[in-house]
């Protein structure tokens, strides 16, 4: 689920695993389900949340698994392990719902609410809610994206609102398994790049390019390189490349 937009040194391979179940004694000629349950189990070589490492540019394990019905709506969970804080623990979990399909021809909606969750952290002063919003078409060959997250204030947030727009291209290199991605965003509020690493702007980028290679029908393989706004700090906010293994149900 996570952009987001959380987002990275040399790459590190980690394998990640997942078991996807089906009836063993399906007829054929059922109709299809009217709720479908993906997801998928990765390991990362650094958490990178909108440009700065939750993970003190150390690997995370991560995963997600939602619940989609053919009407559009959904219901879902993303979770990473994290540097260990009093704050935040050990553990991010994400919950989320919301509706997703088309508006126009060509044109996908995405809207919803995300709470984040710190299951051992801090409770209280660590967790928050942030609707999103997005939009996806096709641009020629590749497809594009923008969205928009608000966190109004609360506690977590320093008692102040803080929104997040993006924008992201992907495309897949003809007759081969390799796709390339590109993705740049924008923070106004407390979450800030510029705040978080100390340098007093309450706004900033980050941004990202990377690729990615399909080995198996559920498994592949990425790279990407990721920047952002404030000050160097290492294992914090320092460009980095992320590497990604990840297994899909």
């Amino acid at each position: 689920m996570r952009t987001s937009i959380k987002a990275l040194a040399a790459s590190v391979l980690l394998v990640g695993t997942g078991l996807a179940a089906t009836p063993a004694f399906a007829d054929e000629t059922d109709p299809p389900s009217e709720f479908t349950v993906t997801g998928y189990v990765a390991g990362v070589t650094d958490y990178r949340f909108r440009g700065i490492s939750l993970t003190a540019g150390d690997p995370a394990i991560q995963g997600s698994i939602n619940i989609n019905h053919s009407s559009g709506f959904y219901v879902g969970a993303w979770s990473s392990s994290l540097e260990d804080s009093p704050v935040y623990g050990s553990q991010e979990l994400d919950l989320y719902g919301g509706w997703t399909g088309a508006v126009t021809p060509g044109l996908t909606a995405d809207v919803g609410m995300l709470y984040y969750a710190y299951p051992n952290g801090h409770v209280g002063k660590a967790e928050f809610f942030e609707p999103y919003a997005s939009l996806t078409g096709a641009i020629g060959p590749a497809t594009a994206k923008v969205g928009v997250a608000y966190a109004w204030s609360q506690d977590a947030i320093a008692n102040d609102d803080n929104i997040y727009v993006y924008g992201e291209l992907g495309a897949s290199i003809p007759e081969t398994p390799i796709s390339l991605s590109a993705h740049v965003g924008y923070t106004d509020g407390p979450l800030s790049p510029g705040l978080l690493t100390g340098n007093g702007d309450k706004n900033g980028w980050d941004y990202s390019v990377g690729a990615s290679y399909q080995i198996t029908k559920n498994l592949s393989l990425g790279v990407s390189y990721v920047g952002v706004d404030g000050v160097s700090i290492d294992s914090f906010s320092n460009d980095a490349v992320v590497g990604t293994l990840k297994f899909a149900m």
